[in-house]
């Protein structure tokens, strides 16, 4: 019997479906067959453009799609890789990790994994399968693991290619797809089949425009279990037969060719955040006859189930084991701010954090209270918890770290946070944001890497929820006042008085805990091979509200001892920036800093008797468009002496793809003008 959509009273059979898809995508030519390689790909002749790269993906080609297996709906994906490779560094892309969700004992499982390494060897190409047995499942975190696999046999000018089927009973985990990698991409292809009786939110993050783009309708059958109810006087459920339906699907194609890497670059996020991908979202499901039923998580359902879980809400109750330390503070502290300060100081000395970030706390806060060490969500909850105990109104404060990726607004998806710090509602209307992670900030500023944009308030009462702002009051300052005495042969002495302040002085107190003190002040000597430093001083080292300050002298002897024309100095590039991070002439995504700039350079510079400037340097200005930052640089010439000030303004967090050419030619003028050489000659006659 066949229908093009089943009748009402078998909606409720459904669980029953075998799902067959035979769609017009599968008719499509494939962009690569496994097994089957051109020889010319083992040359080096079409790779001699891809000389900065280790390797190269010459085909990424994948495919889902849905099927029926015991009555439930699978979603299942292939794919095959082909990868040159170009360098010993590239030889990395011949181990290849597949990450697999899983849930209870429900995991997603990888299949038909194959895979050759092609060489050739005395102009034949010599094929080494890949030995299955040599893969193995590596857990990375409660919910993910890694299938891993290394192709064997492989060299310089090698090609390896491995194939697998991955099959998931997760269909709110369809698999995305990622075009762009830190190698180049010559062809990357993904093609999809979705039955309509599915919804998915298809997101596409990339500059580049597609090479294919299609999307079509196909056909989907379903036979159902012919089932007899019960007031047909036959026992209910006895099968008599198959009913056969048919609906459509959704068929897409998606291409990139050319694809270029996307490497680390310096103040960025994460590349996850800028890659050319697709995600796929399962936003709701409608089966013939049915009403719509909306999947999409809520904020509000985010906020019930996170306060509802022991391991979130749980864990944010009574802490009697804290309590005896706690009592009094409000007394004792009778503002917040200052109480806050108090509580986070007592929860910093009892737990360490371990480096690990979490929104939430495996194991009951105890544990960490007793080891003195924990995750982040250990260390923050517990702060959480202590605040409460102490008659501080705070809230539980969701984010993602820098390293794990941005957060979307738009999709209330908890799996893009990893991280949990307490918010502190002000009577003025502003917020105090609270972490217990990190000694070396003052009390009221995150980590930095935690300044990732926005975060969300996990509140009891929706209409309470919302976004906070992350970014910071507190600025990244560095300050130095160099005085400088300059002898008539070119030689110097002098002072430095060196401020690092706000999250500057949060990295060097770090880079000196870890390092020492003898370490530190030969790093800081490192910078001026040709010094003598003596009388290092550091000063201000435990106070985290003030900027660490080293003070030191030093001497440079003169190149000649004697001196037989004018001196050239360039004092400035001395303690300047040196180069500039920016090299690319061309970038697709932000500058991402997280936190304003401030580096200010002053020197004084005597010069000796009887000597001047032979010409003093212009002042230069560069602003950014729309007050987004500055550079100034002055000089002022008194007889004997001139002084020159260096200040960089970057009053912006991040700084957007439009904005990075204005950005980047700053940092080359700010170069060249600090460059400049001072010509010092004697006086006319001196």
């Amino acid at each position: 019997m066949q229908a093009s959509l089943p009748p009402r009273r078998w909606q409720g059979l459904l669980s029953a479906v075998l799902l067959i898809i035979s769609y017009s995508a599968q008719a499509q030519n494939e962009p690569i067959k496994f097994g089957v390689i051109d020889s010319r790909e083992l040359t080096a002749a079409p790779f001699v453009g891809d000389s900065a790269a280790s390797a190269v993906v010459l085909c990424d080609f994948g495919r889902s799609r849905l099927k029926g297996q015991a009555g439930n709906f699978q979603v299942v994906f292939e794919r095959v890789t082909r990868i040159k490779i170009l360098k010993k560094p590239g030889y990395e892309y011949a181990t290849v990790e597949i990450p697999l969700y899983h849930r209870g004992d429900n995991q997603e499982k990888v299949s038909n994994l194959r895979g050759f390494t092609y060489n050739l060897v005395n102009n034949a190409v010599e094929k080494t399968r890949l030995e299955t047995s040599g893969a193995f499942l590596e857990k990375r975190t409660p919910t993910i693991s890694v299938q891993k696999f290394t192709l064997p046999n492989v060299r310089v000018g090698s090609v390896v290619e491995f194939a697998y089927t991955l099959t998931s009973d997760f269909l709110f985990n369809f698999q995305d797809w990622t075009f762009q990698r830190d190698i180049p991409v010559r062809w990357s292809e993904y093609r999809v089949s979705i039955p309509a009786f599915y919804r998915y939110k298809i997101i596409y993050q990339g500059a580049q425009a597609f090479a294919v783009n299609k999307a079509t309708v196909g056909s989907t059958n379903l036979i159902l279990d012919n089932k007899i109810p019960t007031s047909a006087g036959i026992a209910a459920g006895q099968t008599v037969g198959t009913l056969t339906v048919s609906a459509p699907t959704e068929e897409h194609t998606w291409a990139l060719k050319d694809v270029p890497a996307l490497g680390e670059e310096p103040f960025m996020t994460t590349a996850g955040d800028y890659v050319a991908r697709l995600d796929f979202e399962l936003t709701g499901e409608q089966w013939p006859e049915e009403p719509y039923h909306d999947l999409t998580g809520t904020w509000e359902k985010i906020n019930a189930t996170l306060l509802a879980e022991d391991e979130f809400g749980g864990r944010l109750g009574h802490i009697g084991f804290m309590q005896a330390q706690l009592q009094g503070l409000a007394t004792k502290y009778p503002a917040i701010t200052d109480r806050a300060a108090a509580v986070r100081q007592l929860v910093m000395a009892a737990v360490r954090y371990d480096g690990t970030n979490h929104y939430y706390a495996a194991e009951p806060l105890r544990k960490a209270y007793d080891a003195h060490r924990g995750t982040s969500a250990d260390v923050n909850l517990l702060l959480l918890a202590a605040l409460r105990e102490a008659g501080i109104p705070a809230l539980p404060l969701l984010l993602s770290t820098r390293d794990h990726g941005s957060v979307s607004k738009e999709f209330p998806l908890l799996e893009r946070f990893n991280y949990v710090a307490a918010l502190v509602p002000l009577v003025d209307g502003k917020d105090l944001l609270l972490d217990a992670t990190e000694p070396l900030l003052p009390c009221g500023v995150l980590p930095q890497r935690c300044l990732n944009r926005v975060g969300r308030l996990i509140t009891k009462k929706p209409e309470d929820s919302r976004w906070v702002d992350l970014a910071p009051a507190l600025r990244r300052v560095h300050y130095q006042q160099v005085a400088l005495v300059l002898d008539a042969q070119g030689g110097l002495t002098g002072k430095v008085h060196d401020e690092h302040g706000g999250y500057a002085g949060a990295e060097a107190r770090a880079r000196l805990a870890g390092q020492g003190e003898k370490k530190y002040l030969a790093a800081a000597a490192q910078r001026h091979e040709s010094w003598t430093l003596s009388k290092p001083a550091l000063a201000q080292t435990d106070n985290v509200d003030k900027p660490l300050v080293l003070d030191y002298e030093f001497t440079q002897p003169a190149e000649s001892a004697t001196a037989t024309g004018p001196i050239y100095l360039s004092p400035l590039s001395e303690f300047g920036l040196g180069q500039s991070p920016f090299r690319r002439e061309q970038r697709d995504f932000p500058v991402d800093f997280g936190i304003a700039q401030d580096e200010t350079l002053v020197v004084n510079l005597t010069l000796p008797a009887g000597y001047e400037l032979a010409a003093v340097p212009k002042p230069a200005v560069v602003e950014l468009p729309e007050g987004g930052g500055r550079f100034m640089c002055t000089v002022a010439a008194t007889p004997g002496a001139v002084t020159l000030t260096s200040r960089l303004s970057l009053r912006q967090a991040v700084y957007s793809a439009a904005q990075y050419p204005n950005l980047r030619e700053l940092y080359r003028l700010m170069l060249e003008k600090q460059g400049e050489k001072l010509i010092i000659q004697k006086k006319a006659g001196s």
